[in-house]
């Protein structure tokens, strides 16, 4: 039976993606030098060293569900000078998701929704 999904996405550069995912409100608790696990909330993210990786051809992608106020969390993340994708604008969707995208530092797209 399965008890928990948790994604693995790549890393280039371990102090980048340390301090991109720690101004998103992650927390690291494990440390293995090329490969690394954090969490926020119930939620664990595992990152593996992708050295050769360039982010402009990455097609990891992360949807990170919101449980409520998406738009407060929008405006910390822009307030943190966090940069918004360019075609991820905080927006609602006819699938009745809100929502916004991020790229990090290796080119992983995050998009944040909220269920409306």
């Amino acid at each position: 039976m399965i008890s928990q999904i948790i994604p693995k996405i790549p890393f280039i550069d371990k102090g980048k993606t340390i301090d991109y995912y720690k101004n998103l409100g992650f927390e690291f608790v494990a440390d293995y030098d090329n490969y690394l696990i954090a969490n926020y909330n119930n939620s664990e993210l595992h990152f593996f060293e992708f050295k050769d990786l360039s982010p402009a051809k990455s097609d990891f992608m992360l949807y990170l569900k919101i449980s409520n106020n998406i738009d407060k969390f929008f405006e910390q993340t822009k307030a943190k000078g966090i940069e918004i994708h360019p075609n991820g604008n905080l927006e609602t969707k006819p699938w009745n998701m809100k929502e916004f995208s991020l790229l990090d530092p290796a080119g992983t797209l995050l998009t944040f929704g909220e269920k409306i």
